[in-house]
């Protein structure tokens, strides 16, 4: 045996020893293989917080075997993933396994493809040091951190409980979300809205600005009555709908959230699988990039499938300052692989990233606003209604609801000056609503718009609050509200209330 490759899973490990020749064998170290000690001072923080690594029991055989095989291999192929865990894990399997210089051999590609691999080893690298001590700080952070605010926890709360430089602030968010939501006093308003017939086709506008009691939307509505309806204004204006940019980990977790009702840490398992399979990219990203190759690929199959027509390559730029950019965004290996047509949730999640990879490089979808005010005598507010018509899908027809959008926001054919019947105008009671409570995603997105943690440490963070019973993720029922509501039909004023629910809540 000649060349040794050690990646971190046995799927992957699996799928690249297909791409390789007889001369390589592929092992998996499983993760970490060293760690810093549970017990005693591993941190010498007198002596430039000096760590001192162990091999744990349940990894003392996977190290002993991949010992003996990189003593009967000419080079050691140390293939682990391109981010600072990755990194970290090579220097480690280096250091542990006492590999020399000369033979080992450090390669990183960002998909399980066979083109990848075989480009990896023909370009390797060193061991990126600066990479290895930014993963060791952040380490040796958490280490400081938690072990000296855990005994804390112990002593005033309950045995066996955690703190942490993350899963801290990420709790101090929950908590204070919910004191927000306790101290809200709800704010009265009524929405009027009417209903208007034009040639027998009949459409909604809505008053331009809410009422502020009851009293005052009675004698607003007492003030329409047998009053003119006519249309003061129309204003059709061109716009256009662009592709947002191809999935980084967090907006995959809260579209997949969104979209399919996966947690976050279902959405990173599948992802981690459609990666070590050859799918996908890697699924740990901060970058909203795309290969020139992944970019051609894309334009190839959008042309093929719809059109040229449909064709708009674009480059996307972070917007988050603090991004690493060390890896393409999500998306296909293989862009003309639309489905993988089991209907598992790691196909939905799979057509989920090639939808919204492929739709990042299409057309802008072409729509036309209108918006029309409908005035009526004595009154100052106008009623105004507003609607579109989608003129070219673009985009929409691989990544959005272009059809619904169409019929139910189509507009009737009307004139400047044309009298419109009205049909009824109905004030409704509102009340303004506390902040909403978070959901696995929207919590993912608050944590990375302050820039707290990273997408590695989402899922885990998240899943570490639950264990510890911090916080939980339950269903509340809400309680019954009555509601005003105040009518105008026919010239007559009616009055009725109903019932909705108030602080219901799923999945928060």
């Amino acid at each position: 045996m000649s060349n040794l490759v050690i990646v971190e899973s046995p799927a992957k490990a699996k799928t690249i020893e297909g791409f390789l020749g007889s001369d390589f064998t592929v092992r998996s170290c499983y993760g970490h293989i060293r760690e810093l000690p549970k017990k005693g001072d591993p941190i010498d923080v007198e002596n430039d917080f000096s760590p001192t690594y162990v091999v744990p029991q349940d990894k003392k055989k996977v190290v002993s075997e991949l010992s003996s095989l990189a003593k009967q291999s000419e080079i050691v192929w140390l293939a682990t993933d391109e981010d600072r865990e990755g990194e970290a894990i090579s220097w480690h399997l280096l250091h542990a396994l006492k590999l020399k210089s000369e033979n080992t051999r450090r390669i990183t590609f960002n998909e399980i493809t066979k083109n990848a691999v075989l480009r990896a080893v023909d370009s390797p690298r060193d061991i990126d040091e600066n990479l290895v001590n930014s993963q060791q700080a952040r380490r040796i952070l958490d280490r400081l951190v938690g072990y000296e605010l855990s005994p804390v926890l112990w002593r005033k709360v309950k045995p066996n409980l955690s703190a942490g430089r993350v899963q801290s602030v990420t709790v101090k968010l929950i908590v204070q979300r919910e004191q927000e939501i306790i101290n809200h006093n709800p704010v009265e308003t009524y929405k009027v809205t009417a209903t208007f017939l034009s040639n027998e086709k009949s459409f909604k506008a809505e008053l331009t600005s809410n009422l502020g009691s009851n009293e005052e939307a009675e004698s607003f509505l007492n003030s329409l009555i047998d009053k003119t309806f006519t249309i003061q204004n129309i204003v059709k204006k061109p716009g256009k709908r662009t592709p947002s940019a191809p999935f980084i980990t967090s907006t995959l977790q809260q579209e997949a959230s969104r979209v399919l009702g996966y947690s976050v840490s279902r959405t990173m398992s599948l992802a981690q699988r459609l990666y070590e399979a050859g799918h996908i990219t890697y699924m740990r990203t901060d970058s909203v990039s795309l290969s020139k190759d992944a970019m051609g690929a894309a334009q190839q199959q959008i042309s093929r499938a719809f059109g040229s027509h449909y064709c708009n390559p674009r480059k996307y730029q972070n917007k988050n300052k603090s991004a690493q950019e060390a890896h393409e965004a999500i998306r296909p290996t293989n862009f003309a692989v639309d489905t993988l047509n089991d209907d598992s949730p790691e196909d939905k999640l799979y057509k989920l990233i090639w939808r919204k990879t492929i739709a990042s490089q299409m057309s802008d979808a072409e729509i036309e606003k209108t918006n029309i005010q409908i005035s009526c005598d004595g009154q100052a507010q106008p009623f105004v209604s507003t609607g579109e018509v989608i003129k070219f899908d673009g985009f929409l027809k691989v990544y959005g609801l272009a059809n619904d959008k169409e019929s139910s926001e189509l507009l009737p054919s009307v004139k400047e000056g044309e009298q419109v019947d009205c049909k009824d105008v109905v004030a409704t009671q509102k009340f303004s609503r506390p902040p909403a409570r978070y959901t696995e995603a929207s919590l993912v997105k608050k944590l990375e718009d302050l820039g707290i943690g990273r997408p590695s440490t989402y899922a885990p963070t998240i899943k570490t609050v639950q264990d510890r019973g911090y916080v939980e993720i339950k269903d509340l029922d809400g309680v019954d509200r009555s509601i005003n509501i105040i009518s105008l039909v026919n010239n007559e004023i009616k009055k009725t209330t109903q019932v909705e629910k108030v602080g219901a809540d799923r999945k928060k």
